[in-house]
């Protein structure tokens, strides 16, 4: 793998590195996205964030909220499978938000990428609302990743603001156990407004992302629009698609 692009910036060292096709953007060190035009399914994370958009017709998912753009794979991702009308990208680091546009091509007029901080961003947000949210919002520490913002009641009441009335809430978490004590899970009030919830996860990292929708669906709906899309559809040996997928209990039954 060989070193594409670097720059050094208050402390903050960036790599863009290229393997074939395949861009990474680390910062210090910690990987922040992973894309390969030709192979868009990375087998990693970046996979879990855009996949729970199937628990729904694709019609359903027409406004994208992506909080941490990073290289922007993600994005990448929503508009080849997905295709909404519009993602919003927020990312506090304006060097993420060059690197995004001018090596992962995240460009057009279906994207709008804004350099500020998501947790003022979304305070002041009295816009249309997203019927996807998609919580990536990771730093460094130590060269290690961990959570940018922690999901406590007051976050989880900020994002559910800006949703549709049957939106959904993706969230990135380290591990496991902190997708568990986060308030989406809690004994709060605020979990009631969600109607499903489930816990993804790959072989290839420790990350837990949670899943939180305001409609009943099940596992089913969602294997079976997969498996309506070739490069989706685990059964097929083309697929690069690995998940495991756990139900989470958000209301009492």
């Amino acid at each position: 793998m060989s070193i594409l692009w670097e720059r050094n910036t208050g402390g903050t060292r960036y790599e863009v590195r290229q393997a074939g096709r395949s861009l990474r953007l680390y910062t210090n060190g910690v990987l922040h996205s992973q894309y390969n035009p030709a192979r868009p399914l990375t087998g990693s994370v970046w996979d879990l964030l855009f996949l729970p958009a199937f628990f729904y017709p694709p019609a359903s998912i027409r406004r994208v909220l992506v909080l941490g753009v990073g290289g922007g794979a993600v994005i990448q991702q929503l508009r080849q499978f997905v295709q909404p009308e519009s993602i919003v990208g927020i990312d506090l680091d304006a060097v993420h938000l060059s690197v995004a546009r001018r090596f992962f091509a995240v460009q057009g007029k279906d994207v709008q990428l804004v350099r500020a901080n998501a947790v003022e961003w979304v305070k002041r947000y009295r816009g249309q609302p997203f019927d996807m949210i998609v919580d990536d919002l990771f730093c460094d520490a130590d060269g290690e990743p961990q959570r940018a913002v922690y999901a406590d009641q007051a976050w989880v009441r900020l994002l559910t603001g800006c949703l549709s009335g049957k939106g959904m809430i993706v969230s990135n978490f380290a591990s496991r156990p902190e997708l568990m004590i986060s308030a989406y899970l809690d004994d709060h009030p605020r979990r009631k407004c969600f109607d499903s919830a489930f816990h993804l996860s790959t072989v290839q990292n420790y990350n837990a992302v949670g899943v939180f929708l305001q409609r009943p669906v099940t596992t089913r709906q969602l294997r079976e629009r997969l498996g309506r899309v070739p490069l989706l559809d685990p059964r097929r040996r083309v697929a690069r698609l690995r998940y495991r997928i756990r139900t989470l209990q958000v209301k009492d039954r």
